[in-house]
């Protein structure tokens, strides 16, 4: 059974990003006779609040999506994230880390998907790991996983290149996980057999493919979407204040209208796709 999920953050409003991706997720599953889920994504701290919680529901259902079972909340997995986080421990996998943003940036050897990548500065080190991150040692990762490779509807079969990112923050000084750590466990325990979402994250599936082998997690195909952009070939963002979806409803926008709008890609004027965001050449 193909089941898919959307798994929206509750720190600001939906935009129409958003409403793509969703209408994403839930036509690839209705279409294969499948399930479609939500859950949301709430363990970014203060950042999450209930009334954004709402919204998404109010809003999902004003596009006429319906999502299958209960909506599940990270905040109610967080046992089984520091259950991953000392399963790796044991395996000599992870190490603390307290080095700043700024730090990682000036002694970066390089960027790499998402960032300066991190130059091992405290690999090997003692540290105290009272309230520092946890890295994943990526080397020593991927001699354990050996060579993995994964599947996207649109781009085809991929070989895992995690390396590419250094060794990744798993644990955050400021949340249970982090968004690989936790987006990898919540499929699994989802059942989730299609990983939809937009080709900006394209990337980060080459290191939950390695997670998943590490913790002997089931293996998904992903379908990596286009993203919708402005006209100036940037994404939709929360941060740079992108309409939101809530403000179109409660102004009596036809939300249904506006979902058959984004499958037949009639875009809102000043809007486009841009495929293989996130993509290599």
């Amino acid at each position: 059974m193909v089941i898919t999920r959307f798994a929206p953050s509750p720190n600001g409003a939906l935009h129409l990003g958003h409403a793509y991706a969703a209408v994403a997720a839930h036509d690839l599953a209705r279409a294969a006779g499948g399930r479609f889920l939500l859950r949301i994504e709430d363990i970014d701290g203060t950042r999450s609040r209930e009334d954004h919680a709402r919204a998404i529901l109010a809003d999902l259902a004003w596009l006429g999506l319906a999502w299958d079972g209960p909506v599940v909340r990270q905040s109610t997995r967080l046992a089984s994230y520091a259950a991953a986080a000392d399963r790796l421990r044991g395996m000599g996998l992870l190490y603390p880390c307290r080095c700043t943003r700024a730090e990682v940036a000036a002694h970066s050897p390089g960027p790499g998907p998402d960032g300066p990548r991190y130059a091992g500065t405290c690999r090997g080190r003692a540290v105290d790991p009272d309230g520092a991150a946890w890295r994943l040692d990526m080397e020593r990762a991927l001699a354990m996983a050996g060579p993995l490779d994964w599947s996207d509807d649109l781009a085809g079969q991929q070989q895992a290149r995690p390396e590419q990112f250094g060794d990744v923050v798993l644990v955050r000084r400021d949340a249970p996980a982090s968004y690989h750590l936790a987006a990898t466990l919540d499929d699994a325990a989802d059942g989730v057999t299609l990983v939809t979402r937009g080709a900006d994250l394209f990337m980060a599936s080459h290191v939950h493919r390695l997670l998943q082998a590490l913790l002997d997690l089931p293996v998904p195909r992903w379908h990596h979407h286009p993203l919708l952009v402005e006209a100036g070939g940037a994404k939709l963002a929360k941060r740079r204040g992108s309409p939101g979806l809530a403000e179109r409803r409660l102004a009596g926008e036809d939300g249904l209208a506006l979902a058959n709008a984004l499958r037949d890609r009639q875009l809102p004027a000043g809007l486009s796709l841009a495929s293989g965001v996130g993509m290599p050449a």
